[in-house]
């Protein structure tokens, strides 16, 4: 599904790394003595500069034609990020294989469980979302920038479905009047090419939670 998502991108003309295929019959995911593989082509770019405006605007265009494609149709089998569901899989996870010392288990699973009612609460209080195939994991790491072709988008291995802020709080980041001035020049842009729920914005920080205790269920399988 990340693959077919990443070839309707390209196909629309959004800058996006897209896998080859390769082999007869042709195959974006190969497999090679037992390891499954993907190519794609190199894309050279830096890090966004995300203290300037214009780069801001430019990436919220971008993304509102990314999430204009992923409303066209669901995903299957991506994790979901419309509940606490993928922090309480994390929880059950690390507790399930020891992960947390036991020295900070009990006031750390405390912290958590309370941060899980919180977030499944906002959710709850936030009926009838749109959700949407997002990219998942837009940080400016995985954004390459060019001054004459703007963003390039990599890395679409964490794709789920969610909401669209899902895919804009992570271009945010300061201050809280940091934060304000940055969030409206890329909702200037996404705006350009799609709709936003604002009612969205309430759910910047329990994503934000949710994406902590999900990405430390991440390094320990690692």
């Amino acid at each position: 599904e990340e693959h077919e998502f990443a070839r309707e991108l390209q196909a629309a003309e959004i800058p996006v790394a897209a896998p080859w295929p390769l082999g007869e019959p042709a195959s974006s995911l190969v497999h090679y003595r037992g390891q499954r593989f993907a190519v794609t082509p190199r894309q050279g770019g830096r890090a966004p500069e995300l203290e300037d405006p214009e780069v801001l605007t430019w990436i919220g265009r971008y993304l509102g034609r990314i999430h204009a494609v992923g409303r066209s149709r669901p995903f299957a089998h991506r994790q979901s990020w419309a509940s606490a569901l993928p922090g309480q899989q994390a929880l059950d996870w690390l507790l399930a294989h020891e992960s947390v010392p036991l020295e900070i288990r009990p006031g750390w699973e405390d912290a958590v469980r309370r941060c899980l009612e919180a977030i499944q609460r906002a959710f709850d209080e936030t009926p009838e979302l749109g959700l949407l195939r997002l990219h998942g994991d837009c940080h400016p790491g995985n954004i390459l920038w060019t001054p004459d072709r703007g963003p390039h988008f990599v890395d679409l291995d964490d794709a789920v479905t969610g909401p669209a802020v899902q895919d804009l709080w992570m271009l945010l980041s300061g201050d809280a009047e940091s934060m304000r001035r940055q969030l409206a020049c890329v909702l200037e842009g996404y705006e350009s090419m799609a709709e936003f729920d604002h009612r969205e914005l309430r759910l910047i920080e329990p994503l934000r939670t949710l994406r902590m205790i999900h990405h430390s269920a991440w390094l320990a399988r690692r």
